[in-house]
């Protein structure tokens, strides 16, 4: 049986130095774009390569290709995209919104990338937490309620930078209720599917994207 050789330590850190730059970059660039109003159509455009392209930096650096991370990664997916189609035409869950155009091509009048998202944010958090607790449900609590803490960091930008709308301009209290129990249940998929959690950018990626949304808080005209 042939092993597969891996690069020298040396490399590696290298390589991952270069991989945290870059995420740097790509978050500080759109950070700049998105408030400066002569830019910000352009990076709204931009937005949903924004996503795809966080995704492929990070399983270049995702370890665990068993079986098993597929078949989460198409869970977290389709849970939380069938989620946001629920709240999407019925009200239910999230409360009562519409989708922009922001965030691209939409399916069930729900942008695609809001899957990628969900499996983004859960993938983030939850290998963040990972060895915090053996307790596969402490684990899900505790990445539950960090992605409820990104959401409501998010919501403000979101709306301005026209992801999505609220009916009435208010942000319902049970739209982080049900974002929470959302999470919850990926997160308790994660933990119980058999793969591989480490992953040495997520938590530079994750505190990149909380930075990312905290200052545009302060930088658009809310």
């Amino acid at each position: 049986m042939h092993m597969i050789a891996q690069a020298p330590p040396e490399a590696q850190n290298k390589r991952l130095i270069i991989a945290k730059i870059a995420v740097v970059v790509l978050y500080a660039v759109g950070v700049v774009g998105l408030s400066l109003p002569e830019y910000r159509e352009l990076f709204l455009k931009l937005t949903p390569a924004q996503l795809l392209l966080t995704l492929v930096i990070l399983l270049g650096y995702h370890k665990g290709w068993s079986d098993a991370f597929p078949i989460f990664a198409t869970a977290a997916f389709w849970i939380g995209f069938g989620a946001e189609i629920i709240g999407i035409h019925t009200g239910y869950l999230f409360g009562d919104y519409v989708y922009g155009t922001t965030l691209g091509p939409k399916l069930w009048d729900v942008p695609i990338v809001i899957g990628v998202n969900w499996f983004i944010l859960v993938y983030l958090t939850g290998t963040v937490f990972h060895k915090a607790t053996d307790n596969d449900y402490y684990a899900a609590l505790l990445g539950a309620t960090a992605m409820t803490v990104i959401d409501y960091i998010m919501e403000p930008v979101a709306v301005a930078l026209d992801f999505w709308y609220w009916k009435f301009e208010i942000i319902p209290a049970g739209n982080y209720f049900a974002w929470f129990g959302v999470a919850f249940l990926i997160h308790l998929i994660y933990r119980k599917a058999n793969f591989d959690r480490e992953n040495p950018l997520a938590a530079w990626m994750l505190v990149a994207m909380i930075l990312f949304f905290t200052i545009l808080n302060f930088t658009l005209e809310l």
